[in-house]
């Protein structure tokens, strides 16, 4: 089979692999039909994820059709569409237990990590009873994506993290597919002003297009002045930082009110300065979360509800053969304009 493979920072290939076989009497082989790629792919090439190793097939989001399914599988049979998690959690284990999944013994985001990914024509699906989501007869596939990781990552890590609320002054620092897919679901609590910063003028445009207040371009560096401005000096009620670069925390720490809460969403893959000297008394709260997709079923039931188009975060469609061109697109946004690519195979 064909399939994206980490070759070592900087690296990638397609390139021929074997076919994913059952290791486990609880794991199902899917045959992919879209996948996408991630800002955290892109971490990976940059060489910020040491737990990826060289060789690993990349990929941890998409739907596809079940090709085969271990004997211990009970909810699944061949030929059922599936969404296919980001998180992988055996159900049994003390995280899991406390539905934090992403910390499963046995599992949590190993999928394009620790072991092969969905950025591959098969991919192996470990506890695929509780790792996968039946797919309704009328769902759009292309939307579905979007519920692997992004939505519940931008609700639970920032949202539900953040503890967004009627009438509450909030700040994004990102603009793109996380920040957006944030701003979508920081919706659903009517916060009353929503604030997202960027560098990007074009996924600023997006970002207004999807809800938020008010938008900053921070390409002058003075986004923590025009928020204090903006807040007469008291600064946001929820920081969310959606980038995974230490300005864009620290941004964070110069906006955030006192008693706010800073919630983190980005990958880090070196330090970030936590000022202390000037934060020690403002009863501040810093949240820090792997998705746990706690909230995936609830976020399905939404889409299909029509209360959340979650095709709006998707710019741009590839066939599987032009995977390196889709991770030439995402990665130059600025250029491109891309939010979400769609793989199709």
């Amino acid at each position: 089979m064909k399939a994206l493979i980490y070759q070592g920072p900087g690296k990638k290939s397609l390139s021929d692999c074997p076919k994913p076989e059952i290791k486990s009497p609880t794991d199902a082989i899917v045959k992919m039909t879209k996948t996408t790629i991630c800002g955290t792919d892109l971490h990976i090439l940059k060489g910020d994820v040491a737990t990826c190793q060289p060789g690993r097939i990349l990929g941890h989001e998409g739907v596809g059709i079940i090709d085969q399914a271990g004997p211990a599988v009970s909810a699944f049979k061949p030929g059922d569409r599936v969404l296919i998690s980001c998180i992988s959690s055996c159900g049994k284990c003390e995280y899991c237990r406390k539905q934090m999944y992403s910390h499963c013994i046995n599992g949590g985001w190993v999928l394009g990590n620790r072991i092969d990914g969905t950025q591959a024509e098969f991919v192996r699906v470990p506890f695929a009873d509780t790792s996968l989501y039946p797919i309704p007869v009328d769902a759009d596939e292309d939307a579905l994506v979007m519920l692997s990781d992004i939505l519940p990552t931008g609700f639970e890590c920032g949202v539900l993290n953040g503890k967004v609320q009627p009438g509450n002054t909030i700040a994004i620092i990102g603009a793109g597919p996380i920040g957006l897919a944030t701003l979508l679901t920081a919706q659903f609590y009517s916060p009353a002003i929503i604030i997202m910063v960027d560098v990007d003028e074009n996924r600023l445009e997006f970002a207004t297009r999807f809800g938020a207040t008010d938008i900053i371009n921070n390409r002058d560096g003075k986004a923590a002045d025009v928020i204090m401005q903006m807040t007469n000096g008291r600064g946001v009620n929820t920081a969310i930082e959606a980038v995974g670069v230490p300005a864009t925390f620290e941004l964070c720490e110069k906006i955030i009110a006192p008693g706010g809460i800073i919630a983190n969403i980005g990958v880090h893959g070196t330090k970030a300065d936590l000022y202390l000297e000037k934060l020690w008394d403002r009863n501040l709260t810093i949240t820090t979360r792997l998705v746990d997709t706690v909230s995936t079923p609830m976020l399905l039931n939404v889409l299909q509800s029509k209360k959340l188009d979650a095709k709006q975060l998707i710019t741009h469609h590839f066939k599987f053969d032009n995977v390196l061109k889709a991770y030439e697109t995402f990665a130059q946004a600025a250029d491109s304009h891309a939010l979400k690519v769609i793989i199709e195979f």
